[in-house]
């Protein structure tokens, strides 16, 4: 019988919360991947860890390769996925879980702190997207997985701004899915809730927050059956769904 190629992976954020919890998981299951990053001593920490993780998970073999790459600096992203592609020998997927998240209070109290994350999480973000579906279909095609979040799904009060972000993220990559499908390129956005990770630490903790390892088995599992959009944990489908529907005098009212 012959062995499966392992997938080429490069993952931007897997230094931290789900991009991390992704890195293990796809690890864990014989992938070879390429970290990508801007701090080269978390990066090279990383890949110790996924290192002895795969091993212990009997897929012995070289840490993962580790490249810098800022996304907050377009000039950047197309060198490091031209240098990921190098170091993997191919690229089958690029993952893009980096961003920045604040809350409403924090907004209001610093506008800076929004043209920060608007810039990030959208502009910087597609920017990178769109040097990553232009490598993998340079090679013919491949998958393009990016972290969204259910605040981009509706207006609501508490995240007005970085809600603003993902939904006009989730709009280009609608787009690009029309776009390129035809050409080989699959595109999966993965639409996040609350997950118990750095990002959300010391925020009210509301019903059906996920775990890292959790969402990240979802995520995989959406991978593989070449979905375009999943939620995660999938309670959440569910909840957006009506949250969708509800009239707007009924938003008004309700602090969700």
């Amino acid at each position: 019988m012959t062995t499966p190629k392992p997938q080429l992976i490069a993952i931007l954020g897997a230094t931290k919360g789900m991009g991390r919890a992704l890195a293990r998981a796809a690890a864990g299951r014989g992938a070879k991947l390429c970290l990508l990053g801007r701090d080269g001593d978390e990066l090279a920490r990383s890949a110790a860890d996924l290192q002895v993780r795969a091993a212990a998970a009997g897929h012995a073999g070289p840490p993962p390769s580790t490249i810098l790459c800022d996304l907050e600096d377009p000039l950047s992203h197309a060198p490091a996925l031209l240098a990921a592609e190098a170091a993997l020998g191919g690229l089958d997927v690029v993952v893009v879980t980096a961003g920045a998240f604040a809350t409403a209070a924090a907004f209001d109290a610093d506008l800076g702190l929004a043209g920060h994350v608007l810039h990030l999480d959208f502009t910087c973000t597609i920017l990178f997207c769109e040097a990553a579906r232009l490598r993998l279909l340079e090679r013919g095609g491949g998958q393009l997985v990016v972290f969204g979040s259910v605040a981009g799904d509706r207006g609501r009060k508490p995240v007005g701004i970085y809600g603003a972000a993902k939904a006009g993220l989730h709009h280009y990559l609608e787009s690009l899915d029309h776009r390129f499908a035809a050409a080989g390129l699959r595109v999966l956005t993965v639409k996040p809730g609350f997950v118990r990770t750095g990002m959300t630490a010391g925020l009210p903790e509301p019903p059906f927050a996920g775990e890292p390892d959790a969402v990240a088995a979802r995520v995989l599992r959406a991978m593989d059956r070449g979905a375009s959009v999943v939620y995660a944990p999938p309670i959440w489908a569910l909840v957006m769904l009506v949250i969708r529907w509800l009239p707007r005098a009924v938003m008004r009212r309700v602090g969700f």
